[in-house]
């Protein structure tokens, strides 16, 4: 399977950087999709999950608050103010994520509806880390 790099970063350090099959992105217009050879753009991302299937086919989620996103070709590169990965191996580890992308989303924005609808994908993205 074609793959490409993804790279997710904050201004404390990578998140993320490794090859990943597929990946969607919370832009400014809504939600969109990266493949392989994906055509060039820079765009701004809002609060949200980035969602990529890893190059092993693992899926992961990274909340986000707010960034933007480079994608060319085989290289898409999300520069991100805040991020919290949702991973762990127990439940206690995917409960402190969830736990802290919750207050990273809580000041992200002051649209109460939009925040509602990023809580309640951050939460389904937890329930497919736990299994």
């Amino acid at each position: 399977m074609e793959t490409f790099e993804l790279e997710i970063v904050t201004p404390n350090g990578v998140i993320f950087n490794g090859q990943a099959q597929e990946t969607t992105l919370p832009g400014s217009e809504g939600e969109f999709g990266v493949l392989p050879q994906h055509v060039s753009l820079v765009t701004p991302l809002t609060a949200g999950v980035i969602d990529f299937i890893k190059e092993d086919g693992s899926k992961e989620s990274i909340v986000i608050n707010w960034g933007y996103v480079n994608v060319a070709e085989n290289r898409v590169c999300a520069l991100v103010q805040g991020a919290v990965a949702l991973r762990g191996s127990d439940e206690s580890e995917v409960a402190k994520a969830l736990s802290e992308a919750k207050e990273l989303i809580k000041g992200a924005s002051d649209n109460n509806a939009a925040d509602g609808i990023v809580l309640s994908k951050i939460e389904e993205a937890a329930k497919n880390v736990i299994g």
